[in-house]
């Protein structure tokens, strides 16, 4: 006997809960604009993708949404980076040589009021007009904005070198976020996610130890504003560090990359203390058929389904090479086989 039917958000927050909805949720923390175009037939824009705005209105967030049959919208709003960005395909800008590079640099660092009522209009505007979908809040808090800045190298050496100066370019970030994230968690948001790359596929970019002093403090500092749903997003091997984000109240944890993390195992130890958000590969998603998209999606519900706590994504977020027909077969399977009580 399947269950009543729920809205968007409410399937969404049910997971989040670690509990079994009506069905397996479907939620993307972006969808590239060059990708939406082509699946809605939009005219072609030249528009540059920059990771750190967001890149529609609410009226066209939710056209996309409605299109892939998204349970989320999500909006963006990250501090600037101060690294070169380098245009890629379609648009896509990538993060290139650091900026920040001594200590006399860091007053380079220039990031918005976080007090002006003006920065988050856009961002009200999207939580007024949600609907019935859950509605992220995307954000970095500060350690990825902070090897991007400063650069590999520089961010590598100064740990060991000039461990202050390090803390003096993570301080901004996380100052700024402090105030933001309060500001947002009352505004109607239903969960907050913030995307700091922290790992390789094969491991971290720092020791756990090194993680612990640095991170975790200022991470603190953050999570006591956060008053709404929190997933955390890396890339890579993020194993050695989810027991320590547990601790500080984070409910979810996206995107589980394929090849660096194995979601059965996740599922076992965390499933009972974790919502799992992901994985369905990129790879497939840009060079495979819908038929062994449907499969892989079918595959991820069977081990990350049962009991709930699951939501499916894709490996990272549904980029400019995806294919369109990918795209819709991934929502298509989701509703497919996602329905409670599974039958996969």
């Amino acid at each position: 006997m399947s269950m009543p039917s729920m809205t968007s958000r409410e399937r969404v927050l049910a997971a989040l809960r670690r509990e079994e909805p009506d069905r397996v949720p479907y939620c993307e923390l972006g969808v590239d604009r060059a990708l939406a175009e082509r699946l809605l037939g939009w005219p072609r824009t030249s528009l540059s993708v920059d990771r750190e705005t967001n890149p529609y209105t609410p009226e066209e967030a939710r056209a996309v949404a409605a299109r892939l049959q998204l349970d989320n919208l999500s909006y963006v709003l990250r501090a600037p980076v101060y690294a070169h960005k380098v245009p890629g395909l379609d648009g896509r800008l990538f993060y290139g040589e650091g900026m920040i590079k001594t200590p006399a640099d860091i007053d380079r660092i220039v990031l918005p009021d976080p007090h002006d009522d003006a920065l988050y209009a856009d961002a009200q505007a999207f939580v007024d007009g949600k609907g019935d979908y859950a509605c992220f809040f995307v954000t970095r808090i500060g350690i990825f904005p902070t090897t991007l800045s400063m650069g590999w190298e520089t961010f590598s050496l100064a740990l060991y070198d000039d461990r202050p100066f390090v803390e003096a370019v993570l301080d901004r970030y996380c100052d700024w976020m402090v105030v933001v994230a309060e500001r947002v968690c009352a505004m109607g948001f239903d969960a907050f996610v913030s995307t700091d790359d922290m790992a390789f596929n094969s491991a971290p970019f720092f020791s756990r130890r090194v993680f612990r002093e640095l991170v975790m403090p200022r991470f603190e500092r953050v999570a006591a504003k956060i008053t709404i749903p929190w997933i955390i997003h890396s890339d890579g091997n993020i194993l050695p560090f989810v027991d320590d984000l547990l601790s500080l109240g984070v409910v979810g944890l996206h995107p589980l990359e394929k090849g660096a993390i194995d979601i059965a195992q996740v599922k076992r130890d965390y499933g009972q203390r974790l919502c799992l958000l992901g994985n369905v590969d990129l790879n497939l998603l840009g060079m495979a058929t819908p038929e062994e998209v449907d499969r892989e999606v079918r595959e991820l519900i069977r081990i990350a389904g049962p009991g709930g706590g699951y939501i499916v994504t894709s490996g990272n977020s549904l980029a400019s090479y995806v294919k369109p027909e990918n795209a819709l077969a991934l929502s298509t399977a989701v509703r497919r086989y996602g329905q409670y009580p599974l039958a996969v």
